[in-house]
């Protein structure tokens, strides 16, 4: 099964982390081997990138966002775009 997942990444033991949203499978630890890169948020800036069409497949083929993720996504309001049908996350 595969997840989206937030991925800290910087540098060691420094308090302001920034994350890559990855998608990656569930068996994988949080700094494993990651499937593919779809975004970043820096919660000090509070800045996010998302690549929304890759975000977009991930869903559609069944992966489950992790409870931030999905706070980060309803925000940018991607869930909008995915077909009523597919509206489990919610």
């Amino acid at each position: 099964m595969v997840k989206l997942r937030l991925k800290r990444c910087g540098r060691k033991q420094r308090a302001t982390a920034v994350y890559r949203i990855v998608a990656i499978d569930v068996r994988s630890r949080r700094e494993g081997k990651d499937l593919r890169k779809v975004g970043f948020y820096d919660p000090m800036k509070n800045q996010t990138y998302l690549n929304v069409p890759l975000i977009l497949y991930f869903l559609e083929k069944g992966a489950q966002p992790t409870g931030t993720v999905q706070n980060l996504l309803k925000k940018a309001e991607v869930f909008k775009e995915l077909p009523s049908n597919q509206m489990k996350f919610n």
